[in-house]
């Protein structure tokens, strides 16, 4: 990844931040986002210790945020090798009760913020790529974007089925600029958002063939892979990292 700029959302904690690390521990400038400016400059910082990382901190959920992130990262980099739109947020609450902002607050950051970011950033990410090496787009979805959770959580699988399909609906219109698109689909993996599992793991590892939960290596080296030669020609695609979750006949 040396020489390779990298834009991680949500990249303060969680999958954003096991990605976030991977890209600086191989090389890539990267520039990390999330609401908290306090926490994303903490981590930027820490990050700085094993390459080049910097704080850019924006409130997705909000058009304003999405194109003041767009314009500050065009100020500082012409190019733009990798935008992984990872920044999501989760609503719990049971069906007759399910709130408009329940569900407005999750699908403007989960699915809304996703297309909006990578249509403003079309340019130094068309900058950044070639024939042989194109730009990437990776898109952080769901294993509950292809199979109904457990909970209630209307609206954050409804939009992480929105980000798999909308990574394949770009994936056709950005091939033409030499920029590529794949999504990412977790399953289980120990983080903030899924800290509701605390006291369910063993039910939740029951049901996952690999039995145990993701790790952060998992996460980074699936993204990684995507960004570097070997996914230069995959495009459209959502990687499942899930254990074997999904191909499990208890759960297909």
């Amino acid at each position: 990844m040396a020489g390779k700029v990298v834009l991680v959302t949500g990249g303060s904690r969680g999958i954003g931040e096991m990605i976030a690390r991977g890209f600086v521990e191989n090389g890539a400038r990267v520039y990390v986002s999330s609401r908290k400016a306090d926490v994303c400059d903490a981590l930027a910082a820490e990050l700085s210790e094993a390459g080049e990382c910097f704080s850019l901190p924006a409130d997705l959920s909000r058009m304003d945020e999405i194109e003041r992130l767009a314009a500050a990262l065009k100020e500082r980099e012409p190019k733009l090798h990798v935008l992984v739109n990872n920044a999501g947020a989760a609503h719990l609450e049971p069906l007759e009760s399910f709130s408009e902002k329940g569900w407005d607050r999750v699908i403007d950051l989960n699915l809304k913020a996703v297309f909006f970011l990578t249509q403003k950033l079309v340019g130094p990410l068309e900058a950044a790529g070639t024939a042989d090496d194109p730009a990437r787009v990776i898109n952080i979805g769901s294993i509950d974007g292809l199979i109904p959770p457990a909970m209630e959580t209307y609206s954050y699988s409804a939009s992480k089925a929105g980000v798999l399909h909308l990574t394949r609906h770009l994936a056709r219109y950005l091939a033409k600029r030499h920029v590529t698109a794949n999504a990412i689909a977790p399953g289980y993996f120990p983080t903030v958002m899924t800290r509701w599992a605390k006291g369910q793991e063993a039910e939740l590892l029951h049901h996952i063939p690999a039995a145990r939960p993701g790790r952060a290596d998992d996460m980074a080296g699936t993204a990684l892979f995507l960004a570097s030669r070997a996914g230069a020609y995959l495009s459209g695609a959502v990687l499942r990292v899930d254990g074997g979750l999904l191909a499990d006949a208890r759960d297909a």
